[in-house]
């Protein structure tokens, strides 16, 4: 289902889903927080938190600790994110006249140091360079996987779509509900999601809930840059076939096309699931 935004963002927290309320087979809140100069958030929800900021100037303190973090560009700049256990308070001050932050939140019993991940700590990737005619060509940084980040219960990251280029190819699915926000440069700009049977237009600030076992390919128009944050939840994996569905048919197409690192994050939770008991995860 897309959840489309009419108008810009004004300056506060605007919830899209809810962990307890709208949209809560999410099983997450995501909002996003639009700050001022100046300007504060407060955050003491006992639960796993993760801040992603989008672009802007912020002021974050947690545990004692005081941070300051700048992106100019959710396109060109690297990902910088706080993720924080269910214990400890935050507090998000704006430094630029215009500062958005995306806001994750999910239950996490596990209690874990808080961390920030950016620079290095970011998996950095171009995928399917050099591969049909570079259709699929684009940057993906992930933040957190089974593998980086197993405390958590939130895997995310982002995807930027050079124009007229696609993304989710060849056509996957798995049993996790995943949340995409999307940002295009030029704001006009557009895309075209495959949600199971359904197309669904993609326009500048619009959320799409991806329900599990449903497919979901995308690209973007040409002349359109189009920026994705995901985010899937993890709290309850509890086999191989949770993962993805059909991996065996999946993996097969990509090799035979050549795509083999677009296999690496579906591998990678495989890989974990396998080594070790679901329940821990």
């Amino acid at each position: 289902m897309k959840i489309h935004q009419n108008k810009p963002f004004e300056e506060g927290y605007h919830a899209i889903t809810e962990l307890n309320g709208k949209c809560s087979d999410m099983m997450m809140d995501f909002g996003i927080l639009k700050l001022k100069n100046n300007t504060t958030f407060e955050d003491t929800k006992e639960l796993e938190r993760i801040y992603v900021l989008l672009y802007g100037e912020i002021q974050v303190t947690y545990n004692g600790k005081t941070v300051t973090a700048k992106r100019y560009s959710f396109l060109d700049d690297d990902l910088w994110c706080l993720d924080m256990p269910k214990n400890g308070d935050v507090k998000i001050t704006g430094l630029a006249e215009d500062s958005e932050v995306a806001v994750l939140r999910t239950e996490n019993e596990r209690d874990f140091p808080a961390v920030i991940r950016c620079g290095d700590a970011i998996t950095k990737e171009i995928r399917g360079q050099g591969y049909m005619n570079e259709a699929g060509t684009r940057i993906v940084r992930t933040a957190q996987d089974i593998r980086l980040s197993p405390e958590s219960n939130i895997m995310f990251g982002e995807d930027v779509h050079y124009p007229g280029k696609w993304s989710g190819f060849p056509s996957h699915s798995h049993e996790q509900p995943e949340i995409y926000y999307y940002k295009f440069y030029p704001e006009d700009g557009f895309g075209l999601l495959r949600l199971g049977d359904d197309a669904v237009l993609l326009e500048h600030n619009d959320t799409v809930e991806i329900i599990p076992n449903m497919v979901h390919p995308q690209v973007a128009a040409p002349g359109y840059a189009m920026y994705y944050l995901w985010a899937i939840w993890t709290g309850i994996l509890t086999s191989n076939q949770h993962l993805i569905l059909s991996i065996s048919g999946l993996r097969s197409r990509v090799l035979n096309i050549g795509l083999k690192r677009d296999l690496t994050f579906m591998e990678n939770l495989l890989a974990y699931c396998s080594e070790n008991n679901p329940t821990d995860i």
